[in-house]
């Protein structure tokens, strides 16, 4: 589901969870729980990635269709854990992305602080979907991507392709596919020898106050989030997407 390799104090967390890293409860809290370890433990900075042809495209919505309101009411809120988990750890992270990066995965590779993108395609597409965002993604993107492209990119609902993520300030820096892993952990290490860990952590949370305080849980997300399971939209959404693309929301 998770796997973690450590090297010059660099820990490299790499979904492995399904074809295309689909994001369901277990993966969250999993995810959850292991940023939360990274935050105590000796690493000196992370590297978030994907395997195969995903970094993660985003959350299981067969899950949420078949599981129903009792999977929905435990999802939600594992769903804004993992995001804020990421996001918060005082440690650098960077986002490897070794593929498509949609709606929640997008979502995830905002939390981080450096994002560095190889192939495949990013984009927030929840209003596609039919469904609002978590005020803890919705702060995410607003703080990775100032106020302006995240307003853009929410309403457009697309996803761009690796050259254009760049020119819209999705991603920092592209990568051929065969240097991603090593041009991502040098990023790292160079965030984490810029000043002493104390200094690091204090000031992200600096920097992310204002983001971390208007994280608060609006009860009308999961309102419409369980509207759209049950009047069928999640299910006509998948049944249309179905041939050959992904799951995602």
């Amino acid at each position: 589901m998770i796997d973690l390799d450590e090297a010059g104090g660099v820990t490299v967390v790499r979904l492995a969870h399904g074809k295309v890293n689909a994001l369901d409860l277990e993966l969250l809290e999993r995810l959850t729980a292991t940023f939360a370890q990274l935050d105590v433990d000796s690493s000196r900075a992370v590297v978030l990635t994907g395997s195969g042809r995903a970094f993660s495209a985003g959350v299981d919505l067969w899950r949420i269709v078949d599981g129903g309101a009792a999977y929905l009411h435990a999802f939600l809120p594992a769903l804004e854990a993992a995001f804020r988990a990421v996001f918060s750890i005082g440690k650098p992270v960077v986002a490897a992305l070794n593929g498509h990066a949609i709606a929640g995965g997008a979502i995830l590779a905002a939390a981080c602080d450096h994002r560095v993108m190889a192939a495949g395609t990013i984009g927030v597409t929840e209003l596609q979907v039919g469904v609002p965002f978590p005020a803890t993604a919705l702060e995410i993107l607003a703080n990775a991507y100032g106020g302006p492209q995240a307003r853009r990119a929410i309403l457009a609902a697309d996803t761009l392709e690796p050259a254009a993520a760049l020119t819209t300030g999705r991603v920092d820096e592209l990568s051929l596919p065969d240097t991603l892993l090593e041009t991502a952990k040098a990023r790292a290490r160079q965030l984490a020898d810029r000043t002493t860990p104390d200094v690091f952590r204090l000031t992200k949370r600096q920097l992310q106050a204002p983001a971390l305080h208007r994280m608060t849980p609006d009860p009308r997300v999961l309102r419409l989030w369980l509207r759209a399971a049950e009047d069928g939209r999640l299910r006509r959404y998948m049944t249309a997407v179905s041939s050959g693309r992904p799951r995602r929301g």
